[in-house]
């Protein structure tokens, strides 16, 4: 295609001649993705198996090759180095794609890179962020702290493969959120129409997240990496409800608003 090439003039004797120069072979950009938390409490692999083949049995479709993230910090022995390469490979015979690990100390990180994952790195949305500046009058750099706070507001269906995240702030959505779609925002979430997709809430880690909906009919909720999958109907005293989802004890909690 046109756009995807550069056009140089080269010349040769009298005649300007344009040669076609191809463009980048990749782009890199940043996206967010809905990745599940698996956080490890023991090393156990037995133990880690069971545990998983019974959760993954309830809800086979929603983890079949899905790319999941080891949290390490809840670790019962913290300074332990685990043998990821082991680890790894039980987790693929339950269809799940280890990508990353988050926390955990230098040594269990160095020894999670050489088995071949990521470090994933992030903080809470309460986090302030530092920032520089210039004094307008004397020149001099100014430190600043920002702390992120606007809404993104969504005033249009969220239709079926569709994903909004609302990044360092709260996400406004004023239509419905249909099946098949997502919304994910590091704070709050409002939903003034129906939640018939999926709704993430504090995904960086902010357990005092909440999920607001006027009319809750979700396929998956989360609070901070904690989830729950609806596969059928939700109770009748919650579906087409208006409901608020958060932790409490973190554990995920959902309750009609009264």
């Amino acid at each position: 295609m046109q756009d995807d090439l550069f056009l140089e003039e080269t010349p040769t004797s009298s005649v300007t001649e344009k040669v076609a120069k191809p463009g980048p072979a990749v782009e890199l950009r940043g996206s967010v993705f809905t990745l599940p938390v698996l956080r490890l409490k023991r090393s156990d692999l037995g133990a880690i198996e069971e545990t998983l083949s019974e959760r993954i049995s309830q809800s086979k479709k929603f983890f079949e090759n899905a790319p999941v993230v080891l949290d390490l910090e809840h670790l019962e022995t913290p300074a332990e180095v685990l043998d990821f390469a082991a680890l790894c490979s039980l987790l693929r015979t339950l269809q799940l794609v280890p990508v990353g690990v988050r926390q955990g100390s230098a040594e269990q990180q160095q020894a999670a890179v050489e088995a071949g994952l990521a470090v994933l790195r992030g903080g809470s949305v309460q986090e302030a962020v530092a920032a520089e500046s210039k004094d307008k009058k004397t020149g001099e750099v100014v430190k600043q702290v920002v702390v992120p706070s606007k809404a993104l507001v969504i005033d249009q269906p969220v239709r079926s493969g569709q994903q909004i995240y609302a990044q360092g702030g709260d996400l406004i959505v004023l239509a419905p959120v249909n099946a098949g779609a997502e919304v994910i925002a590091d704070g709050n979430i409002h939903i003034y129409a129906p939640l018939r997709g999926r709704a993430l809430a504090g995904v960086l880690g902010d357990a005092s997240a909440r999920i607001i909906v006027q009319s809750m009919e979700a396929e998956l909720v989360s609070i901070a990496g904690h989830y729950q999958i609806f596969e059928e109907r939700l109770p009748d005293e919650l579906f087409g409800k208006s409901a608020q989802v958060y932790l409490q004890e973190m554990a995920l909690t959902l309750v009609p608003l009264r």
